[in-house]
């Protein structure tokens, strides 16, 4: 069994995804970034960096329990446990290794700063509403989603033709290309990788785990403080 630390973001989805892709069984522990469960001691012995996801996998290596954090990592260290979703020849894995690296480096950072700036900053109390984060966000969001619909083109899925754990780190973010203030008519191929993950019931489920813990960031100013806020 696989203690996920957790929140419904898309941080949280890429793991929630991935087991449920890999049937693997998991018992989800809250981490309600809203009221401030991640700076929690008991959770920072597990995340020092304060962010969720978390696992500990108590039949981790040598049968001995191990606690990773950063969803990257972890869903690194799924695809080694199983030995599935992870490309079966050297040529794949580095693939999926280029696009879960892109993910983390570009699509995650960027597209949160978007649904920030687009989103929650212009119902603050006072409202932020900064045109030049909006649009430098929102550019880049639109360039980044313009690469991978050109990598879609000649390939199934984001890393070749099999579904990796890089599909399962890019597409929680990309669900949310409307509140990112995107569009997907000239990006066809993009849109039919949206579509045939959001058709798997893994990724459905995986995505649905938790959603009614969530509150609304944009009225909730309690949790504003705590996630805007300087810590």
């Amino acid at each position: 069994m696989i203690d996920l630390y957790y929140w419904p973001t898309p941080n949280g989805h890429k793991i929630t995804i991935a087991l449920e892709e890999l049937g693997l069984p998991y018992t989800i522990h809250p981490v309600n970034i809203g009221k401030g469960d991640q700076f929690a001691p008991d959770f920072l012995k597990i995340a020092p960096n304060n962010r969720m996801p978390a696992i500990i996998d108590h039949d981790g290596p040598d049968g001995m329990p191990v606690s990773i954090f950063e969803s990257g990592a972890i869903l690194q260290y799924l695809g080694r446990k199983t030995g599935k979703l992870s490309g079966s020849i050297e040529r794949e894995r580095i693939a999926v290794e280029e696009w879960l690296m892109w993910q983390m480096g570009g699509v995650g950072p960027m597209a949160g700063q978007a649904h920030h700036f687009l989103n929650y900053a212009p119902t603050m109390e006072p409202p932020q509403v900064l045109p030049y984060a909006q649009d430098r966000y929102r550019n880049e969001v639109e360039r980044l989603y313009g690469v991978l619909d050109k990598r879609l083109a000649d390939h199934e899925f984001v890393a070749g033709d099999f579904l990796s754990i890089a599909d399962c780190a890019i597409w929680p973010w990309a669900m949310g290309w409307e509140k990112q203030q995107q569009t997907l008519d000239d990006k066809p191929h993009f849109a039919r990788w949206l579509k045939a993950l959001e058709n798997r019931p893994a990724f459905a489920k995986g995505r649905a785990v938790g959603a009614e813990l969530r509150s609304d960031l944009t009225t909730d100013r309690e949790a504003q403080k705590i996630l805007f806020g300087k810590r």
